[in-house]
């Protein structure tokens, strides 16, 4: 669906917003507060305490549940904004669009909205209304299609999520109709029309997919690890990584009315998912926020800032590069690239993201002309506490190709002879552990010491050639760092640690408070661990469904076969003295989850039980290398 792009400099805009400079004289002691910039951003001069809460129901475009009465939905829309927007001030949006105001709740701290006798909200969860309404912004809440108070069914990332937000877009800038409680027409009079959608998880990915309609008003997205083709993160070049039904699954899980409401909705997710055979169909191009038939990258006018997490298995860092790479080149953009699992940097990093974040919106939202795009457009983590900036995502790099050996090490020549391993289930540490003693289940190869650092930074790519046994098997390489380290330890998952982080004690506040809503959240700090090795990336595969061959078939037990595919991306550090490793094994017991259709989170894919020979002559891996050194911050 693609529309006409039309662009707009910043320089060029011209707001209703009224601004003031500091230093500029009050036009009178008793006049309404305005907007203040200084030091290149918005400063907090409007009271939290007496901003205008409010509600309305957008009608969406669709009909979502399924009962084919022809009723369009309404759209539960909770607003908060300066009281001045009341009378004659007009102020841009901050958006969040999500699905889990019910289940889970929102955040690190899985907050929830509570509401006044009145219906608005007393208390919206996360930092941003907090925050940016004293700065002369409005926070809009937006329960999604389905959930929580929105009418309709929800569509697990399809056509009725997204257009939903949409038309809060649209009604923001006069395109669609609200209502009151009453039932009478309601106009967004207050705002510029500017609007900015933020969100994690399911809430970005409906950020992207909203911008990739081309609609004009959204000025900008902030996405944090949030996906961009549901097909690719379920199903990883042909393995299914999530459980069967897992989006009808998903869908009854932020739906918390009656089971019955939306169960045929789900009953068609079942079977147009086609779990059976995995395929590619309508229903997964719908859900294809790159080249889909809702949303396309190519149609995006907002600018972008993206926060993606490379040790995220949640949503995949190829979810981020991949769709990166096909949006406009005249798009504005920003990027942080850490090496957390999945979560946002609002706990990792709090005062330098609010202080970036801030900036962010002003310049978009308001064109404050600050100076968040002259400086290095990419923040990248390479360790604990370690940071470094750049131009752009990827850095500079050169091809490196390392070959397996028939001693056992990694170099750069080719090399003769064959190893061999069965496909079995294996977790990632098992892979990778010990690799000098024999393991029926894996292969393991090893450069020498690093005499210098070396840095990754992309999409490593590997090539094998191999014969099987069996018709069919799953293929698994990875990238290991050896070396004893501290690193960030993103596997732990508890009540006070996970995704790479782990609560430190106390609370800092941001923003102002009222006393439903503090503002105030737990202080979170790098999770660490010091091991003797780390997984870095891996690359995983069903071999005879992989697009590198002519078909997709049954391979030939005995046939010689080459095959190559991607790796996921990263920006990672091999220290000096550390040693490069490539561990070529089966089935990654890591990602293959459910896929007998068990909910419970178990692993229980006991691979394929092929013996996988594997010509090493023909074995590679080639590596994006880092060609200079980034700038430390």
């Amino acid at each position: 669906m693609s529309t006409p792009r039309r662009r707009t400099s910043l320089a060029a805009v011209t707001l209703t917003t009224a601004l003031v400079i500091a230093g500029a004289p009050a036009a009178s002691a008793t006049a309404e507060p305005k907007i203040k910039i200084s030091d290149g951003v918005t400063q907090p001069v409007f009271s939290y305490a007496d901003a205008i809460r409010e509600h309305v129901r957008v009608q969406a475009p669709v009909d979502s549940d399924g009962d084919g009465d022809g009723k369009k939905d309404l759209i539960r829309v909770d607003i908060i904004r300066p009281k001045e927007s009341g009378s004659g001030l007009k102020v841009p949006v901050i958006m969040q669009e999500t699905p889990y105001y019910d289940e889970p709740g929102v955040g690190y701290e899985i907050e929830k909205k509570t509401y006044d006798a009145n219906g608005n909200v007393t208390k919206f969860p996360m930092w941003y209304d907090n925050y940016f309404v004293p700065r002369g912004y409005a926070f809009v809440s937006v329960d999604m299609i389905g959930t929580r108070l929105s009418e309709g069914c929800p569509a697990s990332y399809g056509a009725a999520d997204v257009l939903g937000g949409k038309a809060v877009v649209d009604w923001l800038n006069g395109r669609a109709s609200a209502y009151d409680d009453q039932g009478d027409p309601v106009k967004a009079t207050w705002t510029t029309g500017r609007t900015g959608m933020i969100g994690h998880s399911y809430e970005g990915a409906l950020g992207a997919a909203v911008a990739g309609t081309g609609v004009q008003g959204l000025a900008t997205i902030v996405n944090i690890a949030g996906y961009t083709s549901g097909y690719e993160n379920s199903r990883i070049n042909g393995v299914l990584t999530w459980f069967k039904d897992a989006a009808a699954w998903q869908a009854e899980r932020v739906d918390k009315d009656p089971l019955e409401k939306c169960a045929a909705v789900r009953q068609k997710m079942r079977e147009d998912s086609d779990d059976a055979t995995g395929n590619y169909n309508a229903y997964w191009h719908e859900r294809d926020y790159r080249d889909g038939s809702i949303s396309k990258a190519r149609d995006i006018r907002a600018s972008v800032f993206s926060v993606m997490g490379m040790q995220d298995r949640n949503v995949i860092g190829s979810q981020f590069s991949e769709w990166w790479v096909k949006l406009p080149r005249d798009v504005r953009h920003k990027r942080w690239v850490t090496q957390y699992g999945h979560l946002e940097p609002f706990w990792a990093r709090r005062e330098a993201w609010v202080d970036t974040l801030h900036q962010w919106f002003d310049h978009e939202l308001m064109g404050v002309a600050n100076d968040v795009m002259r400086r290095p457009r990419v923040d990248v983590q390479l360790g604990p506490d370690r940071w470094v900036t750049q131009a752009d995502w990827p850095a500079p790099t050169r091809k490196v190709t390392f070959r397996p050996q028939q001693d056992g090490s990694l170099g750069r020549t080719p090399s003769t002879g064959t190893g061999s391993y069965l496909d079995v289930a294996q977790t990632e540490v098992a892979m990778a552990d010990t690799p000098a003693t024999p393991n029926p289940h894996r292969l393991a190869y090893l450069t020498p010491p690093l005499k210098n650092a070396m840095r990754l930074s992309g999409t490593p790519s590997a090539s094998l050639r191999l014969k099987l046994d069996k018709p069919a098997a799953n293929l698994g390489v990875l990238l290991v760092d050896y070396g004893t380290d501290t690193r960030i330890d993103y596997r732990e998952n508890s009540l006070t640690a996970a995704q790479g982080l782990k609560f430190i004690g106390g609370e800092s506040c941001v923003g102002q408070s009222t006393a439903e809503d503090d503002g105030c959240y737990l202080r979170a700090g790098d999770n660490t661990a010091t091991s003797g090795f780390n997984v870095v990336t891996r690359g995983i595969l069903d071999a005879q469904n992989h697009k590198s061959l002519s078909r997709q078939a049954p391979l030939t037990p005995g046939k010689s076969y080459q095959i190559t595919w991607s790796m996921l991306p990263q920006d990672y550090e091999f220290k000096a003295g550390h040693r490069l490793g490539l561990v070529l094994t089966g089935t990654n017991d890591d990602f293959n989850r459910d896929v007998s259709g068990n909910e419970s989170g178990e692993d229980v894919e006991p691979g394929t039980g092929a013996k996988v020979t594997v010509d090493l002559a023909g074995t590679s891996v080639s590596l994006p290398l880092v060609t200079a050194k980034p700038t430390k911050k």
